[in-house]
C-alpha cells in the first residue's frame, strides 16, 4: 500500500470510529433501541407508538389546561398516525406538536411580558432539545407528560374550569339593570331580577315577602355574602361595582380561570422557601418562611388607571420616616391644578418644591412660579413630601428594584383597608401592618419593634437591612383556591385577564 493509500485508509478508519462514538453518545436520546434514528421518537417501534398515543391523548385533553387542541394541529396529527400514513411527516408533526404542548403546559402559552406593558417577570422558557431528550429518556412517558403542569392550586383551578364549562351547558343568565344605588329598605323593580340572578349564581336566596319589589334585609344579607366573596365593599348596597360583578357571565368567569392557569404557568414551579407573595387581584399579601405562611396582610394596590404591575424582585430591607418624591406624572396631573388654584396649597401637607432633581438646596417659593404656564406633561420641578403623619408613604418604606418605580410602604390613610375593593394607589403596594411584617422577617434574629417605633417617633431617618434578602412576587390572581379547596373569584379590575386570553389564542410566532 503506497503512502497516499495508507493515509486514505487511516482517515476512513478514523471516520468510522468517530461515527461509532457519536452513535454511543446519542443512543440515550434515541430511547432503549440504539438502532432507531434520531428522528424516530414517535414511529417505527411499539415504544415509540405508545409515546405517540400518550401525546395525542394529552393534546386531546389540552382543554383541561385552558389550551386548545387545535393549536397543536390535532386533526393533522391523527391523520398522520393513521395506518398507511407517512412516517417522516408523522415524526415532524408529532415532534412540533410535542414541543409546543410541553412548553405551553409547563411554562406558559405566551411570553408574559408581551401581553401587557405592566407585566415584567422572569418567565421560564422550555428548551426544545432538553424536552426531546427527557421525552426519549422517560421510562414512563405518560407519567412524565402529566408531571409537566404546575402543582399547588393548579389542579383545583382545572377542576373549577371543568365545573364551569359543564354548568354553561344548562345555565341561564338574568341581567341586573344599572341604576341609582339600591339600598336595603328601598322598593325597586330590579329586586325580582336580583333574586333570579343570585339564584343563578348558586346563592341561597330567601323567599320574597308580600312586596316583591322590596329590597329587604334577608336579601341584603345574601348580597353582603356575595360582596365578601368577590372582594367588594360589604355594605349590602347594589352600586355600580356590585352590579357589574353580578352581570359577569359564565363565559367571562371561564376566561378568568383560563387566564389564571396561564399566569400560574409563568411563575417558577418552586417559589422558594422564603418569599413575599403579593396578589393585586385580591388585595392580599403573604410572607412564606421555611416553606409555610407566617404572615398575612391586606394591601392596597393601584387603580384601573394606574395598575400595580406583575413583577419579580428582591427586598433587602426598609427605611423609616422616608421622604416621598412625587413622580412627574402625578405632579403634572394631580398637583399642578392645585398649585394653579393656590401656589401654597401643598405646603400644609409638608410638600416642598425644588428646581433640581438632585440638589436639595434648590428649593423654590411656589408663589414665584406662573403655574398656568407649566405643561402638565413635562412638569419641570421636583415635589418632595417631608416625613411625618401626612406622608403618603407613611412611616415605613420597602424599596425593591423594578422598572416601574413602585415599592411597598406604610400609608397615612389606613382607614382605606376597611374597603373591599382596595384599588386606590398609583401602583405602589400599601401594607396594613408593616412593622408586624418586619418582625416576622427577622424572626428570632434581634429585631426590636419598640426600638424602631421609638426611632420613628423621634423622626429619625434610618435604613435597616434584612438578615437575608427576601424574594418578592407581585402577581394578579383573580381566581384563587385555598388549602381547603375553596375557590374564590375577584373581578378583573385591570382587564388583564381578557388580554391574556386574547394573546393565548393568537398563532404562535
Amino acid at each position: 500500500m503506497d503512502e497516499s493509500a495508507s493515509r486514505e485508509y487511516k482517515l476512513r478508519v478514523k471516520r468510522v470510529h468517530f461515527l461509532v462514538g457519536l452513535l454511543a453518545l446519542i443512543a440515550p436520546v434515541l430511547g432503549s433501541d440504539p438502532s432507531l434514528a434520531a428522528d424516530h421518537l414517535w414511529t417505527g417501534s411499539r415504544a415509540a407508538e405508545a409515546r405517540a398515543a400518550a401525546l395525542l391523548g394529552a393534546i386531546r385533553a389540552a382543554g383541561d389546561h385552558g389550551l386548545d387542541p387545535d393549536w397543536y394541529r390535532l386533526a393533522d396529527l391523527e391523520k398522520a398516525v393513521s395506518p398507511g400514513g407517512d412516517q417522516d411527516r408523522a415524526e415532524q408533526l408529532l415532534t412540533d406538536a410535542f414541543v409546543a404542548y410541553a412548553s405551553d403546559v409547563s411554562t406558559g402559552r405566551v411570553r408574559a411580558n408581551s401581553v401587557d406593558k405592566d407585566i415584567d417577570i422572569q418567565q421560564r422558557k422550555a428548551d426544545r432539545s432538553e424536552l426531546l431528550k427527557q421525552a426519549a429518556d422517560a421510562t414512563d412517558f405518560p407519567a412524565w407528560l402529566a408531571s409537566l403542569p404546575p402543582k399547588g392550586d393548579y389542579p383545583l383551578l382545572q377542576k373549577t374550569l371543568a365545573t364551569l364549562r359543564l354548568k354553561r351547558k344548562t345555565a341561564t343568565f338574568t341581567a341586573v339593570p344599572s341604576g341609582d344605588a339600591l339600598k336595603p329598605g328601598m322598593i325597586d323593580s330590579r329586586v325580582p331580577l336580583l333574586r333570579k340572578r343570585l339564584a343563578e349564581l348558586d346563592m341561597a336566596v330567601p323567599v320574597a315577602g308580600p312586596v316583591s319589589d322590596l329590597y329587604d334585609e334577608p336579601l341584603a344579607a345574601v348580597i353582603k355574602t356575595y360582596q365578601a366573596t368577590k372582594g367588594l365593599t360589604v355594605d349590602g348596597v347594589i352600586g355600580a361595582k356590585t352590579t357589574q360583578s353580578l352581570n359577569t357571565g359564565l363565559d367571562e368567569r371561564i376566561d378568568q380561570v383560563v387566564a389564571n392557569l396561564e399566569r400560574r404557568r409563568w411563575l417558577p414551579e418552586d417559589l422558594g422557601s422564603r418569599y413575599v407573595f403579593v396578589n393585586a387581584g385580591d388585595y392580599s399579601m403573604v410572607f412564606v418562611n421555611g416553606g409555610r405562611p407566617v404572615f398575612h396582610s391586606l394591601v392596597i394596590v393601584g387603580t384601573a388607571k394606574n395598575p400595580t404591575p406583575e413583577i419579580a424582585s428582591v427586598m433587602h430591607g426598609f427605611q423609616i420616616n422616608p421622604y416621598w418624591t412625587v413622580p412627574q406624572s402625578i405632579s403634572g396631573e394631580e398637583y399642578l391644578p392645585m398649585l394653579r388654584r393656590d401656589p401654597n396649597a401643598l405646603a400644609a401637607s409638608g410638600f416642598r418644591i425644588f428646581s433640581s432633581w438632585s440638589d436639595n438646596d434648590s428649593e423654590i417659593d411656589p408663589s414665584t412660579v406662573d403655574w398656568n404656564a407649566i405643561n402638565p406633561k413635562a412638569f419641570p420641578f421636583r415635589i418632595r413630601q417631608d416625613p411625618g403623619a401626612n406622608n403618603a408613604l407613611g412611616y415605613i418604606f420597602f424599596p425593591f428594584a423594578n422598572k416601574y418605580g413602585i415599592y411597598m410602604h406604610d400609608t397615612a390613610t389606613r382607614w382605606l383597608f376597611t374597603e373591599g375593593s382596595r384599588n386606590f394607589s398609583h401602583g405602589c403596594i400599601r401594607l396594613q401592618n408593616p412593622l408586624d411584617f418586619v418582625e416576622k422577617v427577622y424572626g428570632s434574629r434581634g429585631f426590636d419593634k419598640d426600638k424602631v417605633r421609638a426611632a420613628i417617633d423621634d423622626g429619625q431617618q434610618v435604613g435597616y437591612g434584612f438578615p437575608e434578602p427576601v424574594r418578592l412576587y407581585v402577581t394578579y390572581r383573580t381566581v384563587t383556591a385555598n388549602a381547603e379547596g375553596s375557590v374564590s373569584f375577584r373581578d378583573d379590575v385591570y382587564g388583564r385577564d381578557r388580554r391574556v386570553v386574547q394573546a393565548m389564542g393568537r398563532p404562535r410566532s
